[in-house]
């Protein structure tokens, strides 16, 4: 166990980890995108209609009113009380506020999303990594007893695991806080796993709206706890954090009917999913363990030499080994429609030949 602040040159870096590459950085402009997992380039069509209509506004600061009512509507979504939400600039900027909890030692289960240890490293937080062997469940993880603070996703970026929520909550223990990642908990049909719902005073949820919604560029989401940790986690924060149109977006994709049109692409997703397997697995590629999220996390030979083929035949895919836990040979590529997927299976059937 390794619990040393990043001493490494590069702040971005721990060992041989890239801790803030993502998936946009694989996206080349121009290539078939399976890199980054956002739906379709822009919100529904009913989304920007809304968004548009918030336009005029821009001429005014964000109200406090405005901030209220998306909180009441977070709130309402999730069966919660307002105190208990706390709007944020996409969960990226939920992970930046975790150092403010001063946890004595962070966990942080692998493999997974690298920013909260990138934010947690970067202001010198002692930090554990709990690596997970495949299938990639939570039974028997390492957790040292001294965590206070220990982070996971669910459904998990990139291994597509979705955990029993029971399985989380038995992370739990006096003085810890458990914090879940659930970027794309409204992915799967139903969220029969979120702990969004749960009252609890040692469990922070954090939400995106960046990936469902295709609003990577508008930066939404929220996070959902104790109202005595969210007060922590966002002292010092700016005045204004969010735009007005990030406070709309919010609101309108928590009412009624956007959580439902969300649950029909949960069920799109799940259909697309189930034809990009039968194709990989008739193309002899393997899929690494059962999948539950809008990505597949696959193991290929020569998995460098794969995606360089895979872009000189115009396709973006996510390099795997800058997850702690993965290697070369891991990729991770976004659950897209049958058409894209058969021009992605064949491109992987030709270059593995």
């Amino acid at each position: 166990m390794d619990t040393r602040a990043s001493d490494a040159v590069d702040p971005n870096r721990w060992g041989d980890v890239d801790l803030r590459h993502h998936g946009d950085i694989d996206a080349v402009p121009g290539l078939l995108d399976f890199a980054v997992n956002v739906r379709g380039d822009g919100p529904p069509d009913w989304l920007a209609a809304r968004l548009a209509s918030a336009v005029p506004t821009l001429g005014r600061y964000p109200s406090e009113q405005a901030e209220r009512a998306a909180r009441e509507q977070v709130a309402a979504r999730h069966g919660r009380d307002p105190d208990e939400v706390l709007l944020l600039g996409g969960g990226a900027e939920g992970f930046a506020m975790l150092p403010r909890l001063a946890p004595r030692l962070a966990a942080l289960i692998h493999p997974s999303f690298t920013e909260p240890e990138y934010a947690l490293r970067e202001a010198g937080v002692p930090v554990t990594q709990v690596v997970l062997a495949p299938p990639y469940r939570l039974s028997g993880a390492a957790v040292p007893d001294a965590a206070d603070l220990v982070v996971l996703g669910n459904p998990t970026n990139p291994t597509s695991t979705l955990h029993p929520a029971g399985d989380v909550l038995a992370l739990r223990r006096p003085g810890r806080l458990l914090v879940v990642d659930e970027a794309f908990g409204d992915a799967v049909p139903g969220e029969p796993e979120s702990l969004a719902g749960r009252s609890l005073p040692d469990v922070l949820v954090l939400r995106s709206l960046t990936k469902t919604f295709a609003l990577a560029g508008l930066r939404c989401g929220y996070a959902l706890g104790a109202p005595d940790v969210l007060a922590r986690m966002q002292k010092g924060r700016a005045h204004w954090p969010l735009g007005s149109l990030q406070l709309e977006a919010i609101r309108a994709c928590s009412e009624p009917d956007a959580v439902a049109w969300a649950d029909r692409e949960a069920r799109q997703i799940e259909v697309e999913r189930a034809e990009m397997l039968r194709l990989l697995a008739a193309a002899g590629v393997e899929v690494v363990g059962p999948a539950r999220a809008p990505f597949l996390l696959l193991r290929v030979p020569d998995g460098e030499l794969v995606r360089k083929k895979l872009q000189e035949k115009g396709i973006a895919v996510r390099r795997g080994d800058t997850f702690p836990g993965l290697d070369p040979n891991h990729i991770r590529v976004a659950v897209r429609a049958a058409e894209p997927a058969r021009a992605l299976v064949a491109a992987l059937t030709e270059v593995l030949a």
